[in-house]
């Protein structure tokens, strides 16, 4: 038997997470002097790694998470190189400084530029259901602008970790990419460090806790937290094609994905013909070959509870069975549901589970795709542009589909995003260096003047000043008139004031 940690243990993780970020402090400073052509030249390299590792990645990835090859591969490798490739080649043009515009009139010999300054130490804390995936969509981009980053992996999958830090070996100067490993203590103590960003995926219990924390001391934070993720499908929907998107978003990765459909709102003019399809389909998997098992026994537990509850509720299974008790690999599920109240309806499944629930029309499920807490990504099935655009607008979420679902994650020029209970912040896209730099304006003031117009003294030349200005930019015809004569009468008086 497997003794208790001692207190010992926990001083010694304790202060492997202090270590290790006195480490990535210390090259901060150094790190980001580097500039951003450098930086980006030292992290290229890695994009060819991955490719030439893609058996170890895909087979690593396999067993520790108990997917097949083929969705290790697709997933977890090819567009990793993809997403390397985007971020170093784009880098200098994305991290540039922005020439901002004043006005010479107001603001004579005066220049000033916006950078993009690093945040300073990234807290990066990652699940285990894309162990290389999603640790990389931030690890590339924050390396690049600067940033150091102390990581810690999902210690349910510590040799994809391990291969995954592999990975950087030799690109980095000391303390730039430093690993700590544990479990949730090791994650609360690193989110506790004096960290100067917080990016966490994983359950809104914790990304609740972190906020929360991080809210306290002042510092932002960037939380991904999941969805209950619907699929909208109208009358006009590619029957085909719609029934293989929903089998595959469902069910890819046994559902273990924070995009996966978990929600299916059919019009009734076409559900009977497309879910007899979708279990077609479903039966035609080879549980061997196609289907991923469930990586934790909790998952296992969390998915049959809700199934369970669902039965209960009415819910009719049409493929698939009750899994047993701490089953993990079962063919998956397609359920019928008449109650939207149910836990399988309300809560997080993430497991290989479709619940198709039949609508009147399009406002109906619409309605009831929002009817969430969660709000990540979602789909439109149909054959017409405009009505899946008008109802894409509707959907509250941070990603929209039409005809396809749950994908977007792998275009790394495509923000990924939610509200809700799906957390807030940004990866992937230019737009995540909002989370991964702060802004920062220098202004240069080469004027010579010995004095500004709103320096002291306040004098009644500088109120008449004020107020012709305001009179010039706003007034009627005759204020405007008026104001500009007392502006110039008043100007030279202001400027040769002691």
């Amino acid at each position: 038997m497997e003794a208790a940690p001692s207190a010992r243990d926990e001083d010694v993780k304790a202060d492997a997470v202090a270590t290790a970020f006195a480490r990535a402090k210390d090259a901060q400073l150094a790190w980001a002097d580097l500039g951003v052509a450098e930086r980006a030249s030292a992290l290229g390299k890695l994009g060819a790694r991955i490719l030439r590792r893609a058996n170890e990645i895909g087979e690593t990835v396999a067993r520790e998470c108990g997917k097949p090859l083929e969705e290790a591969l697709l997933a977890e490798v090819l567009p990793n190189a993809d997403l390397v490739a985007y971020w170093t080649k784009s880098a200098e043009e994305m991290l540039a400084s922005e020439e901002l515009e004043l006005d010479a009139l107001s603001y004579p010999g005066k220049s000033a530029r916006i950078t993009r300054e690093p945040r300073g130490v990234v807290a990066l804390v990652t699940p285990w259901n894309y162990p290389v995936a999603i640790p990389l969509r931030t690890l590339v981009p924050a390396l690049v602008a600067g940033n150091t980053v102390v990581w810690k992996p999902s210690e349910v999958t510590p040799d994809t970790g391990d291969l995954v830090a592999s990975l950087f070996d030799g690109l980095l100067p000391n303390g730039v990419l430093e690993i700590v490993r544990g479990g949730p203590e090791t994650g609360a103590e690193l989110v506790a460090s004096d960290v100067d960003l917080v990016v966490f995926t994983g359950s809104v219990a914790t990304g609740k806790k972190i906020a929360a924390a991080c809210a306290e001391r002042l510092i932002p934070c960037s939380l991904e937290l999941g969805g209950k993720d619907a699929a909208v499908v109208l009358a006009d929907a590619d029957l085909e094609r719609t029934a293989r998107g929903l089998v595959w978003g469902a069910f890819t990765n046994a559902g273990q994905n924070c995009a996966s459909i978990e929600r299916a709102y059919v019009e009734k003019s076409i559900a009977d013909k497309l879910i007899a399809r979708i279990v077609e389909l479903t039966n035609e998997l080879d549980l061997e070959r196609d289907c991923a098992a469930l990586t934790t026994d909790r998952q296992a537990d969390v998915v049959r509870a809700q199934l369970t509850n669902a039965v209960d509720s009415g819910a009719v299974i049409l493929a698939g069975e009750m899994p047993e008790a701490g089953q993990r690999r079962y063919r998956p599920i397609v359920v019928r549901v008449v109650d939207d109240n149910c836990a399988l309806m309300r809560e997080e499944t993430f497991g290989p589970v479709l619940p198709i629930v039949v609508v009147d029309d399009d406002v109906e499920a619409v309605k009831r795709a929002n009817s969430t807490r969660y709000g990540l990504t979602a789909s439109v099935w149909t054959k017409s542009r405009s009505r899946g655009d008008d109802i894409a607008k509707k959907l509250r979420c941070g990603v929209v589909t039409i005809n396809n679902h749950g994908f977007t994650a792998a275009i790394p020029s495509a923000p990924w995003t939610g509200v809700g209970d799906s957390g807030y912040g940004i990866t992937s896209s230019i737009h995540a260096l909002a989370e991964l730099t702060r802004p920062r304006l220098l202004l240069d003031d080469r004027s010579g003047q010995k004095k500004e117009l709103w320096w002291y003294p306040y004098t009644p030349a500088l109120r008449t000043i004020a107020l012709s200005m305001a009179a010039v930019r706003g007034g009627t015809l005759l204020a405007r008139v008026r104001g500009l004569f007392a502006l110039l009468a008043a100007f030279p008086r202001r400027m040769f004031e002691k």
